[in-house]
Parts: C-alpha cells; structure tokens; sequence
C-alpha cells in the first residue's frame, strides 16, 4: 500500500497563535484563574491539554459567548481563534475581566470589513455555518446582515447595497457556487472572499489528488471542526470514493484498508503534528 502524505499539515498559523498564547497566559499567570470562551480552537486534543495546564473552558451547546460570559466572573479570559463580536468585549470589560485576545487575524480582518461596509451602508451577506462561533462573531446585530449557508437562504427583495462575504473556512467550491447564483440575482452586489490561506491551499492540495488514482483519503481532525469537514467535502469533489475522516489513528482498523492501493492524508489546520505523526505510524504498521 503507498502511503501519501498530502502537502500543507499541522496548525496554521491562527491556530498555532491562539494555542502559544494560552500556553504563555497559563506560564505567566500561575496563581491566577484563566478561562477561556468556548474551545480555544476545534480539537479536543487541545482543548485537553489545556484543561490539564489548570485552564477552564466554558462551554454549553446553543449557547453564545455572550450567553458563556454569565459564568464567568473573574480572573483572566481567553477569546478564542474564532473571534468574538464587540459586545461580547464590551460585557467583559464591564465585568472587570482581563482579556487575551487570540482571534485570528484572518477573522479579525474579515470582522473589520464587515464594520466599515455596515458604515457605508451596504446590507451585509455573510457565507458561513449556523451556530459557528466565527460566523456568531461577525454578527453584531441582525439589522441588515443575512447568514447563507445554502442557496435557499438567500434573502429576497431589493437591497440597494449589497456586501458579499464568508467564514474563513469555508469550502472554496460550495463558495463559488453561491457567489454565482448571487451574482445571478443581484448583479450590483459587492464581493470579496475571505477564505483563509491555510484552508485554501489545504483544499486546492486534495483536488490536486484527482490525477493521482487514490483509492482512499483519511482527513484528520475534530468533528467540530470546519475546515476538516471541508477537506472530506472536497475530497469527493476530487473524485475519491472514499473518504474516511478521523480524529486519531486509534479510529484507524486494518480491514479498512483491503484492497487498497494507494491512500492520501490530510489533516484540518487545529490537527496536532503528533496525530498526524500517530496515524502514518499505524498505517505503515498495516
């Protein structure tokens, strides 16, 4: 069995960001209480080691930052690499909070368009995932911004200004595919795609595979993670048959892999090298 391993691995360089700064926040702080927002970023391996340095992570499925805010009352606060909307900073402060900011700067950039275009006075229409807290934070209010995360979610009626933009996760295909058919409705709208480097060569290297006869494409990463969901969705989009998406090589079994040839790896940009690491290890076992 050939074993490939797909160009672009490990964090980049938001995630690697956000997880140095929570490891200097902890070092720097010993005595001192250190939460952080939601999940630093989409990997439990992560999110564990983290736990393990004394951090506390407050999280709660259908809640928001603003909504995780309410239990937490002092010592230092975390923002995740997703980013958080200005009202989440504003309640912070007023809690007497101090904050450590380790927002993406792709996420902040995207965030920052967004305010100067609401400014100017254009409707804004956001590319991204329901309940993602990227896509939470780019919303400051619902006056005039729509979420889409597929054609039927386009809003209908006439807006003079409009401002097209996305998650920094998103795939680049299913991306294309909506600004095509917005541009087909509203020809007069505004675009700018904000897909972050990392998820764009990560993505353009597995369609790259498409000439390479793989039988088989493990994507490593966390179920909650988008840009790993993306891989395995671009993943079909290349033409390979199957697809197996992990979160370590103890998902990996033997029988997976009968009657395969050649098999490709990747892994999402919150994926740690050692996973990665463990899972050729395993495979070269077979």
């Amino acid at each position: 069995m050939e074993i490939f391993e797909v160009p672009v691995q490990g964090f980049c360089g938001g995630v690697r960001r956000a997880v140095d700064l929570a490891r200097k926040t902890v070092r720097e702080n010993p005595d001192r209480k250190v939460t952080v927002l939601g999940s630093l970023v989409h990997n439990a391996y992560v999110n564990d080691e983290l736990r393990a340095m004394g951090v506390e992570i407050v999280e709660a499925k259908g809640k928001t930052r603003l909504d995780l805010l309410d239990d937490v009352d002092d010592g230092i606060l975390i923002f995740t690499a997703h980013g958080v909307s200005d009202k989440v900073r504003e309640k912070a402060k007023a809690k007497g909070l101090e904050c450590i900011d380790a927002s993406c700067p792709f996420v902040l950039s995207t965030q920052s368009l967004i305010k100067k275009k609401r400014a100017e006075g254009y409707t804004i229409f956001y590319i991204g995932k329901k309940g993602h807290p990227e896509a939470e934070g780019a919303r400051e209010s619902e006056e005039n911004f729509f979420l889409i995360e597929k054609k039927e979610d386009l809003p209908e009626g006439a807006f003079e200004k409009i401002f097209v933009t996305n998650q920094t996760t998103m795939s680049v295909l299913d991306l294309e595919d909506l600004f095509d058919e917005i541009r087909a409705r509203y020809p007069h709208a505004e675009f700018c795609s904000e897909i972050c480097t990392a998820t764009r060569l990560r993505q353009q290297a597995v369609m790259d595979l498409q000439d390479k006869s793989i039988d088989l494409l493990i994507v490593i990463g966390d179920p909650q993670s988008n840009n790993t969901r993306k891989l395995s969705l671009t993943g079909k989009k290349a033409g390979i048959e199957r697809i197996l998406q992990i979160e370590s090589s103890d998902d990996l079994r033997k029988e997976d892999f009968e009657n395969i040839q050649k098999v490709a790896v990747t892994s999402g940009a919150s994926t740690p090298d050692f996973l990665l690491k463990d899972v050729i290890a395993r495979l070269h076992s077979f």
